[in-house]
């Protein structure tokens, strides 16, 4: 009796040990996404690069991030999924920090594998532009998807020219503000900048400026970078991509809350 006592109790201690399927997190069960970033940027000089170098930085502590500068240039857009891949990232947010969100998207597009149908025109310089090798599709085993959106579509612009602005002024009520864009050579998407740089009108004309105007030209007057709030911006963008794919991933432990 005492034996089939002992015996029984073994059976319901084993018993105890085993979890029901039903109970494990599906999440544990589920191999996550590799997401690494790829951004894209102008290029400029030393300071300029190094200034989205200083962005990238800390969001490159939880998040393999490269950085392609150029107007997607297709050697700087393969050493950069070249560079991912080799950390093992299988997903590819590529976040495209132009002023428009139309800039270079073709091309981008079509170098990516993201469209089968080339740009209307290649943008490219120097001996790049005389080879026709560089019209070719890139090589990778990466999925990859991207943005619409450009910078002039968040509120970066606004709050960063209104602090450039307070940051020069003395006396708002006797100062004008004068805001260039670059523009971009196309009549609608340079409309869709005009349109878009309203936003930053409105939070100047809120500060009490006496005059504040706009226009399109190139200038070398206070650009939107250096800024800190470059980070948040391409942290906002990698959030959309990742949620629009619908990639699993830990986005609060990639990125932090509030994206």
């Amino acid at each position: 009796m005492r034996i089939a006592s002992l015996f029984l109790i073994g059976i319901q201690l084993a018993c105890a040990s085993v979890v029901p399927v039903s109970d494990i997190e599906s999440s544990s069960l589920v191999v996550q996404d590799k997401v690494g970033v790829l951004l894209m940027a102008h290029g400029a000089d030393d300071e300029w690069n190094q200034s989205v170098a200083q962005a990238v930085d800390p969001i490159s502590e939880n998040l393999p991030i490269a950085v392609a500068y150029g107007m997607a240039n297709p050697m700087t857009l393969q050493a950069g999924l070249d560079s991912l891949d080799s950390e093992g990232v299988t997903h590819v947010a590529v976040v495209r920090m132009f002023l428009s969100g139309q800039s270079f998207l073709d091309q981008t597009n079509f170098f990516l594998g993201l469209s089968d149908e080339p740009p209307e025109m290649f943008v490219m310089m120097g001996p790049m532009a005389q080879n026709p090798e560089m019209r070719n599709q890139l090589h990778h085993n990466q999925i990859v998807a991207t943005h619409l959106e450009g910078i002039i579509d968040s509120d970066m612009p606004a709050i960063i020219m209104s602090e450039r602005a307070s940051d020069l002024s003395s006396s708002v009520h006797d100062e004008a503000v004068l805001l260039i864009a670059h523009g971009a050579g196309d009549e609608q998407e340079n409309n869709t900048i005009l349109d878009a740089m309203g936003r930053v009108i409105q939070k100047l004309e809120m500060a009490g400026y006496a005059d504040v105007l706009n226009g399109l030209d190139y200038s070398p007057g206070i650009g939107l970078l250096p800024h800190s709030e470059l980070s948040n911006w391409i942290r906002s963008m990698t959030q959309r991509i990742i949620d629009a794919e619908g990639w699993n991933v830990d986005t609060v432990k990639l990125l932090g809350s509030g994206f």
